[in-house]
């Protein structure tokens, strides 16, 4: 590819976890109090009952939603609040994966992802700072809450200071060899929030952030971030986070801002990738050398219908839009990403309307209705790669477009809440497919947790974007985005 750093296209996605979620050489204790209390089935019993809470039914009467629209947002943001709340480990704070219902609500019936990823906590701690600020917790309930959480991080095994990608939420072994860039990147913004916020967690939460040292992902070769590293053997993960335009950018501000990598790596990922890429979704438009600040990059862009947009990987919401959860990218970047993301929101919603003929819309990765797993869902023409599906709306890819197309994404949460049983006891199920009307009635603490983060911003003004620009890895970082203008 002429020179070019190693795209993504030459391993998993971004967002896409690299590492499985046991590797079967780790959490020996885990398995040995299974055998000790009776195997899988009776274990999930005892998870359960650790649990801070549990609906009591599966689909609640619709009914009793709001008719005005800001009291839906209040009522959605307090709903999705407590299922995150309820859905952690009383004993150690931790969010559970996820929870999946498979018929009704009975524990028997149900599974219990107990197991937690650093993006998980990151979110969390995030959420709970947030829950302070919406007035849903006092400020000793969120001071007692976020302890909790940080004793246990305390607790686990790290590499470098680093928290590895995955750990079990009972035995607090860790389960993965990985120790993933992007994950390490939403609990580091979560910190930062958090001793924004809260003075009382400032010195634990600046001790976590000081010990990592970012350039352990960094390849000077490429001048990209790689995906991780393995500690078993294999070492540094040989693909990059190239893209610009992903989930993957917060970590990069961050290792700027924190002075860890040089700030030219921000202008060596790419916007749009060689017109001889011929795997990419369509070749770039006026891909050309020009200087920023003093720095060289080469631009571009895509166009859909009337429309020019620098792509993503896959074409998601999550990879447009999950950074702005705490990065106010219009204020800060009005000429490029600021515009980007109201372009992709606008795509994302004409895409959903007018050519599969949706009522609702939002397109990104989440539990697949039916037998499917775990998914990954966008608009094919707003990525670069190819992979990506559009069979499946999910809540929170609407919410994080929220302050975009505030009236457009407010009435397709209300569709979906009243249209779809995809509205439970603590808020929004996974996904849906707008087809069928199936439902994968699912709890994910990294979707909720971006749901909620949505919601709070967009009825806060922006309160943990606020707080994110707080700080002084951020204020370092933040004004490199300004001069840049994705469409000259």
């Amino acid at each position: 590819m002429g020179g070019e750093p190693t795209p993504d296209v030459a391993g998993p996605p971004p967002g896409v976890q690299v590492a499985m979620v046991a590797a079967p050489d780790l959490a020996p204790k885990k398995r040995q109090w299974e055998e000790s209390v009776g195997g899988r089935d009776a274990a999930k019993l005892r998870i359960q009952a650790r649990l801070a809470g549990w609906p009591s039914e599966l689909h609640p009467d619709r009914s009793t939603l709001p008719a005005d629209d800001q009291e839906l947002l209040w009522r959605m943001a307090r709903d999705t609040w407590r299922g995150l709340s309820a859905l952690t480990d009383r004993e150690n704070g931790l969010p559970m994966d996820h929870v999946r219902f498979l018929g009704g609500v009975e524990p028997a019936q149900a599974e219990i992802g107990d197991y937690t990823s650093a993006a998980s906590v990151g979110l969390h701690i995030a959420a709970t700072v947030a829950a302070h600020e919406l007035g849903f917790i006092t400020h000793e309930e969120a001071v007692a809450r976020l302890r909790r959480v940080l004793a246990t991080m305390e607790r686990l095994e790290t590499w470098r200071g680093f928290h590895f990608n995955f750990y079990d939420t009972t035995s607090l072994e860790r389960t993965s060899h990985f120790v993933s860039f992007v994950d390490s990147s939403w609990l580091a913004a979560g910190l930062m929030v958090m001793r924004q916020s809260l003075p009382e967690l400032a010195g634990a939460a600046t001790r976590m952030i000081d010990e990592r040292d970012w350039g352990v992902f960094w390849d000077p070769q490429h001048q990209q971030m790689s995906h991780g590293f393995f500690v078993d053997g294999r070492g540094r993960s040989p693909y990059h986070y190239a893209t610009l335009y992903t989930e993957a950018r917060v970590g990069s501000l961050i290792a700027i801002g924190k002075g860890d990598v040089p700030v030219s790596h921000w202008f060596h990922m790419l916007r749009t990738f060689p017109p001889d890429c011929d795997w990419q979704s369509q070749p770039p438009k006026q891909r050309i050398a020009k200087v920023v600040d003093g720095y060289e990059t080469t631009g571009g862009w895509y166009e859909w219908k009337d429309l020019r947009f620098v792509p993503s990987w896959g074409g998601s919401m999550f990879e447009a839009l999950m950074p702005t959860l705490f990065i106010d990218e219009r204020h800060f970047a009005p000429k490029n990403l600021g515009r980007n993301d109201e372009i992709h929101v606008e795509v994302q919603r004409r895409w959903a309307n007018e050519v599969l003929g949706w009522p609702v819309w939002g397109l990104s990765p989440a539990v697949a209705p039916g037998p499917d797993g775990y998914r990954e869902y966008g608009v094919p023409v707003l990525g670069t790669s190819k992979s990506y599906h559009d069979a499946a709306v999910t809540p929170h890819a609407v919410a994080l477009a929220l302050d975009f197309a505030p009236q457009a994404a407010t009435q397709a949460l209300r569709s979906l809440a009243t249209n779809y049983d995809v509205y439970g006891e603590f808020g929004f199920y996974d996904s849906v497919d707008p087809k069928t009307g199936e439902v994968a009635t699912a709890y994910l603490s990294l979707d909720q947790g971006m749901l909620f983060l949505a919601l709070a911003n967009h009825l806060e003004h922006g309160v943990v974007q606020k707080l994110f620009a707080a700080d002084p890895i951020a204020q370092k970082a933040l004004p490199i985005l300004a001069d840049e203008d994705f469409f000259d």
